[in-house]
């Protein structure tokens, strides 16, 4: 086809429509999809309507249909076929520009989670002059761990500096990730039972179900459990306390509001049974046994996708930034790190 010779109704099509139109079918309605852009419903519906018109002229049929008050919207086969359309154009454009960031290097963005912008910010200063004298920008945006897959196959982001849950002493990871390893760490228990209730002998499985637990809703800690107790793991657990993060659930049990335990990363009950996580002092650390299945760790560093490192050229101010994480994590001891639990008060949720 000649590509001058397009529909023009076609030509008045933007990526906001399209975007809007993808929003509104994974939400189902004008409303929620209003919400999620953060805009007027009028706003939402009025550029359902310019589809809709556009499509009725190219194809004879509209995208999508109401099918009554308070029920999700009907896209029709034409409407499937431009959402599937829309999504593919807009995640090709989004990819084409964020290559082309990248080859010219004029600005780094780095998502981070809250506990490693220490590593972030050590890595940056080693680099800081040459960054500048580049006229480079290090953009920072903050990400949930639990976003971090999501934002490096959105390409959002250059690099995530975060935490993954994975195989104890696995590399399966790096089948879908470049890494920069910084530590791992495997889990233990925080309570404020008493050693007649709670010995300080290791804890199985079997014993952990039993037990009254401050539990997030989700993140890390939550992978670690429906790894080992399966999707209803819930239902197989003594859940005490739903909590949102690690200081709520210490504040809980310092209070004695809730008999009971939490499950944290190993550094970080070091840390409060050593006094040095002044939130969790007076805590006790009660370590886990060895027959959890499966074997899991939690993994810290900076990812990028498979491959992304290698396309890099030498020189380059992403390139540099790799090898600022590398001197990094040579510079301080992981076991010293996962120990101490400097950096890890969020990582489990």
């Amino acid at each position: 086809m000649d590509r001058a010779d397009l529909p023009p109704p076609l030509l008045d099509a933007t990526f906001d429509q399209l975007r809007t139109l993808t929003v509104v079918y994974e939400t189902g309605s004008a409303l929620r999809a209003a919400r999620v852009l953060e805009r007027e419903q009028s706003s939402v519906q009025k550029q359902l309507d310019t589809l809709n018109r556009m499509f009725q002229r190219m194809c004879g049929e509209q995208l999508v249909l109401r099918a009554g008050r308070g029920k999700d919207f009907l896209f029709t086969p034409t409407g499937e076929a431009v959402v599937e359309l829309s999504r593919r154009t807009l995640a090709d454009w989004t990819r084409g520009v964020h290559a082309a960031r990248r080859r010219l290097g004029r600005r780094l963005t780095v998502g981070t989670t809250e506990l490693m912008l220490p590593f972030l910010a050590g890595a940056r200063e080693r680099i800081a002059e040459a960054l500048a004298g580049m006229g480079v920008q290090l953009h920072v945006v903050h990400i949930r761990t639990r976003d971090l897959a999501r934002t490096l196959e959105a390409n959002e982001v250059d690099v995530v500096c975060g935490s993954m849950v994975v195989p104890a002493g696995g590399t399966e990871h790096r089948e879908r990730y470049d890494v920069v390893e910084r530590y791992r760490s495997r889990l233990a228990l925080l309570t404020n039972l008493a050693p007649v209730h709670l010995p300080d002998a290791p804890v199985d499985g079997e014993q952990l179900a039993k037990l009254p637990l401050a539990l997030p809703t989700d993140g890390l800690i939550t992978e670690f459990t429906a790894h080992w107790y399966g999707p209803g793991y819930r239902e197989r657990l003594t859940i005490a306390a739903d909590i949102s993060d690690l200081t709520y659930g210490f504040s809980l049990l310092i209070s004695g509001l809730v008999a009971g335990c939490m499950l944290v990363t190993e550094g970080i009950a070091h840390a409060a049974a050593t006094g040095s996580l002044a939130t969790a002092a007076g805590l006790r650390r009660v370590p886990l046994g060895d027959g959890f299945t499966p074997d899991l760790e939690l993994l810290t560093g900076a990812f990028a996708l498979r491959g992304e490192r290698s396309r890099i050229p030498p020189g380059h101010p992403l390139a540099l930034l790799w090898e600022a994480f590398e001197a990094e994590v040579e510079a301080h001891t992981p076991g010293v790190l996962a120990l101490e639990g400097r950096d890890e008060r969020s990582a489990a949720v």
